[in-house]
């Protein structure tokens, strides 16, 4: 009986574990390469998300509070400086990030 339960406990770890990772491999930051603004698609519906990016260098040139909206973002970059930088996407249910390029 214990040996059952452990298994069914592990059973469903796994399950949590792929369907976590379903939902934040279905996250997509288009367009690769942006001029203006950056797009989030496949994020889990919740109120809000805290969004960081950080350039190449790891200084940290945005942060803010969005509304998430129909499992979406749209971030304004055209103040940034042409380059590579990561995005955190940071909410309840998920914690994504993301590179991306500045044109």
């Amino acid at each position: 009986m214990k040996q059952a339960i452990i298994l069914s406990f592990l059973t469903l770890l796994l399950y949590v574990n792929v369907q976590a990772q379903d939902a934040t491999n279905a996250v997509k930051v288009f367009p690769n390469p942006a001029t203006n603004v950056v797009n989030i698609i496949g994020l889990l519906n919740t109120s809000t998300a805290q969004i960081t990016i950080r350039d190449i260098n790891g200084n940290q040139v945005l942060h803010h509070q969005w509304r998430i909206k129909n499992n979406a973002l749209n971030i304004p970059i055209s103040n940034l400086k042409k380059g590579i930088y990561l995005i955190s996407i940071r909410s309840d249910l998920q914690t994504i990030q993301r590179k991306f390029y500045k044109q």
